[in-house]
């Protein structure tokens, strides 16, 4: 049996010397908090997105919890989540006082399911979280129209979709608010980091307050040219910014994000041809056009379980992404019947998936889920 260490991981980030040499800058200016480096970032998302504005902070639960928490989301408040996604999403809903309504997904992308999320519609729905599943985008247009119609916001849990499209458009240059991650496993990293963008100046004026405590301006607006000491606390706030350090790492990361993508395309590609003909394998439905891949998952009919102890007695790891947040014990007094997501958890599984992976590791998987099913 192999140790943990000696596994093949699930995810791994790239980084390398250039990272290193960025955040070295970072030390040797001695701003190791919020200033020019993620300044510098969030022009940087802008360009590469598309975007109007953008705001970095900490972390992506964070993100998601600061655009609740500036469109007004507040106790009493529903919002409209899949339940199968990473818990940040529906702590972030529970943080900004509201009630995560559990939604199912489609079978063949694990997306949100558009009709179940309109039928969960109440009169206390405030806004709707869609979750880009692996970095495949959900049906926007269905979901903007209808949200629109009903006069609620729409938030998107971009973690798993940064550099992605819809419709030949970014993920984040659209939309009503974008939330991104940017922790040690995703598309890139700022070693942990977040990011808000919208098409909504006002609103964004009003997260740049709040990520900062609700002052009114930031340590280094105060003292990039004088120590102009005097601020004003306007609003309610968080300690959510992102830090010089972060921001270098993601900087480095931005300029070798397409190089990422097109090599972690070729490995679900690659996955996608060697297991299409195996009749316990069910694939997911993909975009390899539009999509920037954040993992790789697909179904298994049978012995799931099984199959994960026998690739870690090869040296691989995998896993299930996720246990859905309606069975979990916290969100038991949120829980709803979602046919189609207790079906699909059951038979999911996650695939070693990360652009630095070598052939001869990939070819190791590909031989082993083979083997397993000879």
């Amino acid at each position: 049996m192999s140790t943990y260490k000696d596994l093949i991981p699930i995810s791994r980030p790239s980084i390398g010397r250039e990272e290193i040499n960025e955040v070295e800058k970072v030390f040797v200016s001695r701003w190791l908090g919020l200033g020019a480096w993620t300044l510098r970032f969030e022009e940087e998302l802008k360009r590469f997105l598309g975007a109007d504005n953008a705001i970095a902070v900490n972390t992506g639960t964070t993100a998601l919890h600061l655009a609740l928490d500036s469109i007004g989301i507040n106790k009493g408040d529903e919002v409209i989540v899949p339940s199968l996604t990473f818990a940040a999403s529906a702590q972030a809903i529970i943080a900004a006082g509201a009630r995560p309504v559990f939604c199912d997904i489609e079978e063949d992308t694990f997306n949100m399911d558009v009709g179940d999320m309109q039928r969960r519609i109440s009169a206390r729905t405030r806004a709707v979280m869609p979750v880009h599943y692996g970095g495949l985008a959900c049906d926007m247009d269905r979901i903007l129209e209808i949200s629109r119609e009903k006069g609620i916001r729409v938030v998107e849990d971009a973690a798993h979709a940064f550099g992605s499209s819809y419709k030949g458009k970014k993920i984040g240059s659209f939309g009503d608010v974008t939330c991104f991650s940017f922790d040690p496993i995703k598309n890139i990293t700022c070693g942990e980091g977040g990011a808000v963008v919208t098409v909504d100046k006002e609103l964004m004026q009003v997260m740049y307050k709040k990520r900062i405590l609700g002052i009114d301006k930031d340590t280094w607006s105060r003292y990039k040219h004088k120590r102009e000491w005097f601020y004003n606390v306007t609003t309610s706030g968080y300690r959510y910014h992102m830090s010089n350090i972060n921001a270098a790492i993601g900087l480095v990361q931005l300029r070798k994000i397409e190089g990422f993508i097109d090599r972690k395309k070729q490995i679900v590609q690659r996955y996608d041809n060697e297991f299409r003909g195996i009749a316990d394998i069910l694939l997911l439905k993909r975009d390899y056009a539009e999509t920037a891949p954040f993992n790789y998952v697909l179904r298994v009919k049978r012995e799931r379980d099984r199959l994960i102890e026998f690739l870690k007695e090869r040296g691989i790891d995998s896993g299930v992404h996720y246990i859905p947040n309606h069975i979990q014990p916290f969100f038991e007094p949120y829980k709803s019947v979602l046919p189609v997501t207790e079906m699909v958890w059951q038979e999911m599984l996650t695939l070693p998936l990360y652009s630095e992976m070598s052939e001869e590791d990939l070819n190791k998987v590909v031989g082993a889920v083979k083997d397993f099913f000879k």
